[in-house]
């Protein structure tokens, strides 16, 4: 850990001698892509200043843009009997095509990831499996430390002005979506709190990965006055952890929603409605808490029909900025043989006090549970299933994800300058039901695994502290920097699996130039 700690502070210090050609700021985990002629109605701006804009590079008509990111993770995994302790290099290049025309738009964009020095023996036997996310990169792409592909990230044709309407339009073709996109407020605290709190949740582009998903399929929207109606049916390409991303798998589903903002001014909210028909008839071994044996019997295909929604809302006081937000969930279907019943549910509340305006801090904090599975003779299946969703933006040290979850955290935000935000949080983990398995993943992303890995701690409910704190920097309108570090304090659950040292910690610097 030492040599990885002095190559990220010789990284660090290269990155602070970037020149200050503009300022702006843009919170959050993902990585900006490559930005059409006109951006998509899923986009979400943040709260922070935008970056200062700089001149798009035109062929003809054909505006071309793109972004180069690159990030050195360090892992120092939970202690077993391999090795948890090292470092990589991620690496993505995007290049995009598009134009925008009075009834059409289109865009091209081509994706290049390269990933170098992945671990090799950051791997062991079951229950312990993959020691960080650089054991996924190294199983994901046929046991190479090295791996390099080129794709067709996006590729799709947007139809505007439907049946006459303006306000429709409908994009076919391969295309990034996230799910709670659908509209974006004009406050900038409800804009802050759906990118960061409850965008992706279920269904995402992966951005964080070095390789990311997309989709193929079509997207439907319409604007009537402040309500917004989506309608998305797709299939999830290849990728995320595996350079390929060619491909799609047999995954698809069929999202619908309404979105509808209220008030305005002092006091505003945003309401959504949501259906999603979700289904996996890829035929592999399901990740769950039955035996092994009785699972490779059950290659029958997941079919889950997920019914929710969530509303946020903020006003403005004497005291400053409260907000609140309500998110949930239920769940029926079938999983393979099994009947599937589910739900989760996150309660959150925050308060940007008027004190140290300097600052802008932002204090929140809030109770998320999913449920897990307490029976494994009953013919049921209970656990909560995230579907395809972009799961670091919840889980910022990826050892764990929304599935059979119990969490209680706070979180603390803020700005000493416009290009600047720094943040911290904490979070208490646990099982919900101890019978069931400690899950992590973010879903299908080849044909041959299941997308989600689960590990039995033999009854032990307490999972993990998480501590962490992350800076992101907007150099300038091309460059962006961050730099995260997270503490993980293992308790029982992760004793049961990794006896020889139940702590862990994770950190990363990244480098972001666009055009």
């Amino acid at each position: 850990m030492r040599q990885t700690l002095l190559l990220a502070v010789t990284l660090c210090a290269g990155c602070a001698l970037l020149p200050a050609w503009a300022e702006g700021g843009e919170q959050g985990q993902a990585a900006p892509a490559s930005k059409p002629a006109q951006a998509p109605a899923a986009a979400a701006k943040p709260a922070a200043a935008a970056p200062a804009a700089f001149k798009p590079i035109k062929w003809g008509n054909v505006v071309v843009s793109g972004s180069l990111r690159t990030r050195l993770e360090m892992w120092d995994w939970f202690a077993g009997n391999a090795n948890n302790d090292y470092a990589f290099s991620g690496n993505l290049f995007r290049l995009s095509f598009a134009q925008t025309l009075k009834k059409v738009d289109w865009q091209l964009e081509l994706a290049a990831p390269v990933l170098l020095g992945l671990p090799k023996d950051a791997i062991a036997p079951a229950p312990q499996s993959q020691f960080g996310l650089g054991g996924n990169y190294y199983a994901a792409n046929k046991n190479s430390q090295n791996a390099a592909m080129l794709f067709p990230k996006q590729g799709y044709v947007r139809f505007k002005g439907l049946f006459g309407d303006k306000d429709q339009s409908v994009r076919l073709g391969r295309f990034e979506w996230m799910d709670g996109g659908e509209a974006m407020p004009k406050d900038p605290t409800l804009a802050a709190l759906k990118r960061d709190r409850v965008n992706q949740r279920l269904i995402g582009p992966f951005p964080w990965t070095h390789v990311g998903r997309s989709f193929d399929g079509g997207h439907y929207t319409s604007n009537k006055g402040r309500i917004n109606y989506t309608l998305v049916g797709a299939l999830p390409t290849r990728g995320a952890f595996q350079v390929d991303g060619w491909g799609n798998l047999k995954v698809g589903f069929v999202y619908g929603s309404v979105t509808g903002q209220t008030g305005g001014g002092k006091s505003a909210g945003e309401w959504r409605a949501l259906a999603i028909y979700y289904q996996d008839w890829r035929h592999v071994l399901k990740t769950d808490n039955r035996p092994a044996a009785v699972r490779q019997l059950d290659m029958n295909s997941i079919r889950i029909g997920t019914y929710g929604g969530h509303y946020i809302h903020k006003v403005d006081t004497a005291a400053g900025t409260m907000n609140v937000m309500l998110w949930g969930v239920l769940q029926s279907g079938k999983w393979g043989r099994q009947d599937h019943a589910a739900g989760a549910i996150d309660l959150e509340a925050g308060w940007q006090p008027k004190a140290l305006p300097k600052l802008k801090p932002w204090l929140s904090g809030g109770y998320f549970h999913s449920s897990g599975d307490g029976d494994t003779q009953d013919n049921k299946h209970n656990t909560f299933f995230q579907l395809l969703p972009t799961p670091r933006l919840y889980a910022r040290t990826p050892f764990y994800n929304m599935m059979n979850n119990e969490d209680i955290f706070g979180m603390l935000t803020v700005r000493p300058h416009k290009a600047v935000t720094l943040r911290s949080e904490f979070h208490a983990l646990r099982l919900a039901n101890r019978k069931d398995l400690w899950y992590l993943g973010g879903g299908a992303f080849q044909p041959w695994s299941f997308g989600y890995v689960g590990r039995n701690t033999s009854g032990a409910r307490s999972l993990a502290n998480l501590w962490d704190v992350s800076a992101d920097w907007n150099v300038n309108a091309h460059f962006a920097f961050t730099g995260y570090l997270g503490y993980v304090d293992g308790r029982a659950a992760v004793q049961t699996i990794y006896p020889k040292g139940t702590n862990g910690k994770f950190g990363y610097l990244e480098l972001t130039y666009k055009f």
